[in-house]
């Protein structure tokens, strides 16, 4: 509400001193132009204001570094220039001046926000290389996944994590789909994100690059990782196979819970919908919310209900991870036979 106050009173102060500047040279009819013209200079403002919002200080900073230096080196150029007999006439000196000032401030604007980010602006004054060799890509899977938000509340991640504008926009794409697991599993993932932005000591970090010539996320986020030079954080297989061949190093999650004791252990009690018909006979299938499956026997007649199952054994692999159980009465039976057989 407040943009949209200001905005107002923009557009109504360039409009009257379109106006008045005009009235005051014209006679009134030809002021009116003045006040269009001070009504579209207000659009055309605003126009570049939007513009501009979406584009990254330190690209904003280096382009206006770039610009000062490109119009010194224009005044530099211009004095030098002023000792040479044919600049000496007075019609022609100014146009060279205007064009040195257009060329070289044009070309120290592009060039400082092209650079801007192979350069820091830290106090200390490191490099790119220094500054972004440890940054932390995340993809999609990890995102909804979850336990990257866990690892992050322990304090063994700290820092910066980059979040790619193409990863939010896959997510808010999974969010809205017709289809009600898919859904469930894109908001798992904005709810993950926010959740990490409040935890102390992490900062997300949303970069607008993208690679328009590449298709799919996994390309992008590979080619992101290789302009950074940081790694991606993912529990995508495929993906962790494909940045290795192309020298770009990955830190699965998976492999992190591989090395560390399962979350679920043989025995334990969950309760779990069976979502569909498993690849053995009377198998059923479940996930859990982190997109985890759930093998449970003899559940097939069970399928879109809510049951209650006992986790018989846990397998971890680089892939995912995978969760056999049966359901509970059926663990309860078995305990009841092998006690009566005592």
């Amino acid at each position: 509400m407040t943009q949209l106050v200001i905005r107002f009173i923009l557009i109504i102060a360039c409009s009257l001193s379109g106006y008045f500047i005009a009235f005051k040279y014209t006679s009134f009819p030809v002021s009116l132009l003045g006040l269009l013209a001070g009504f579209l200079v207000a659009i055309f403002v605003i126009q570049i204001e939007q513009a501009i919002r979406k584009v990254s200080l330190r690209v904003i900073f280096g382009g206006v570094i770039g610009t000062i230096i490109g119009l010194l080196i224009a005044f530099l150029f211009a004095y030098g220039l002023s000792f040479v007999s044919i600049l000496e006439r007075q019609d022609i000196a100014p146009w060279i001046y205007v064009l040195l000032t257009c060329i070289l401030g044009y070309l120290g604007l592009v060039i400082g926000s092209k650079k801007s980010e192979e350069l820091s602006f830290s106090p200390f004054g490191t490099q790119k290389g220094a500054r972004q060799s440890d940054c932390r890509i995340l993809d999609t899977s990890v995102i909804i996944d979850g336990r990257i938000a866990d690892i992050c509340e322990t304090g063994f991640v700290e820092g910066t994590l980059i979040t790619p504008r193409f990863v939010l926009d896959e997510l808010q794409h999974i969010a809205d789909s017709s289809d009600s697991l898919k859904r469930s599993r894109g908001r798992r993932g904005l709810d993950i994100l926010n959740r990490m932005q409040k935890s102390v000591g992490v900062n997300i970090e949303v970069v607008d690059h993208d690679f328009p010539k590449i298709k799919g996320v996994d390309g992008k986020l590979i080619a992101l990782a290789k302009k950074m030079g940081g790694k991606i954080i993912t529990n995508d297989f495929n993906l962790n196979k494909v940045a290795e061949l192309q020298g770009i190093k990955i830190l699965n999650v998976n492999e992190l819970a591989n090395a560390l004791k399962p979350v679920v252990l043989p025995g334990e009690l969950m309760t779990v919908k069976v979502i569909k018909e498993g690849k053995e006979q009377g198998q059923g299938v479940a996930y859990l919310d982190d997109g985890t499956m759930v093998i449970v026997d003899n559940a097939v007649r069970y399928q879109g209900e809510t049951v209650e199952v006992m986790v018989t054994s846990v397998l971890q692999t680089t892939a995912g991870r995978m969760i056999f159980s049966e359901l509970k009465e059926a663990g309860h039976d078995k305990s009841t036979t092998a006690s009566s057989g005592n």
